[in-house]
């Protein structure tokens, strides 16, 4: 198989707000949303999105891309979770590896959306986090977000790769997964062929204040992953293989935002499998920013996501302005 992810997955409730107020800092950062207490506060509309999360995207992304995908992950044996495998059946996504528990629901979200931005209320069931009996190497894993419970399945994992050096990782790192530290995934980060995060994120990881991207750049691959892409913002994204770097700009939106849920998913998860169609870096990275444009036109993080041959069409019609620059 090409390209197997690994993560949580989870049904999105996307509530649409009709009131709400949104302050932010002088910079237009560190934004908070916030509405009456104690209130009845109105809504337009609810839509159920099945089969979603960092890695579910991301298996969907590389299927639709025409890689053969699979997924790693766990469902209740419920209603939800029959959904969830129904959905990445119709997308050609293999779940012969994803575990249907009996006695833990699927995990379920609620998305609070408010003009082209959203929270997540989230909550991650403690499924038993293992790596499945005749797991067959593919070419690619990409890792990302799973449950506080899986410190020993990080483990377990970075021996796996140690003992299949033929299998390359591609690692977006999930909230618990930074809260584990640096330290404890120290192992796993020197088995990292790729790392994706958002400069926020970096940050984070790093245990850092306000960092340029250079610097960023050169920490993260301190930490052992070959290459390193850092997302920023309406600043574009960079990345680097330790010998250059690159930036490429946002690809231009057809018209403005409709929910910008899964962006950052679609765009790490279309350069890898970009790389995995054996494209070159700065190749790739023209990639990610088109599949992010086309996701935000969208409700939920997957139907707006690209077949190739749609992608490379906006590729072969892109603005001049649209390139990769060799920084």
């Amino acid at each position: 198989m090409d390209f197997i992810a690994i993560g949580d997955t989870t049904v999105d409730e996307f509530i649409r707000l009709k009131e709400a107020q949104i302050n932010c800092d002088n910079n237009n950062t560190n934004c908070t949303i916030s509405m009456p207490w104690g209130d009845k506060i109105p809504y337009d509309f609810v839509v159920s999105v099945p089969a979603v999360g960092n890695a579910a995207n991301a298996a969907v992304a590389a299927a639709r891309l025409g890689l053969s995908s699979g997924f790693v992950s766990n469902v209740g044996n419920d209603y939800f979770g029959k959904e969830i495998l129904a959905t990445f059946m119709r997308e050609g996504v293999d779940t012969k590896y994803v575990a249907v528990n009996d006695n833990i629901p699927t995990n379920h979200h609620f998305v609070l959306w408010y003009e082209s931005d959203r929270t997540i209320l989230i909550r991650h069931e403690d499924y038993p986090y293992i790596i499945p009996k005749e797991f067959k190497p593919p070419k690619w894993i990409y890792l990302s977000s799973i449950g506080k419970n899986s410190e020993s399945f990080h483990a377990e994992l970075t021996e796996w790769l140690a003992a299949h050096p033929e299998t390359k990782l591609a690692f977006q790192p999930g909230t618990f997964q930074m809260e584990m530290g640096k330290e404890k995934l120290s192992a796993l980060y020197t088995r990292t062929e790729l790392i994706a995060c958002n400069k926020e994120e970096a940050e984070r990881i790093l245990v850092v204040g306000e960092t340029d991207i250079k610097t960023l750049l050169e920490k993260m691959h301190a930490l052992g992953p070959k290459i390193v892409l850092i997302t920023d913002g309406v600043n574009g994204a960079y990345a680097s293989n330790g010998e250059k770097i690159f930036k490429v700009p946002m690809y231009p939106d057809p018209k403005p935002p409709l929910d910008r849920t899964g962006a950052g998913d679609a765009s790490t998860s279309s350069i890898v499998a970009a790389l995995a169609l054996g494209k070159s870096l700065d190749e790739a990275l023209l990639w990610g920013p088109i599949n992010a444009m086309s996701v935000v036109q969208e409700i939920g993080a997957q139907k707006g996501l690209l077949t190739r041959k749609t992608l490379e069409k906006f590729l072969t019609e892109a603005p001049a302005e649209f390139r990769v620059e060799l920084l």
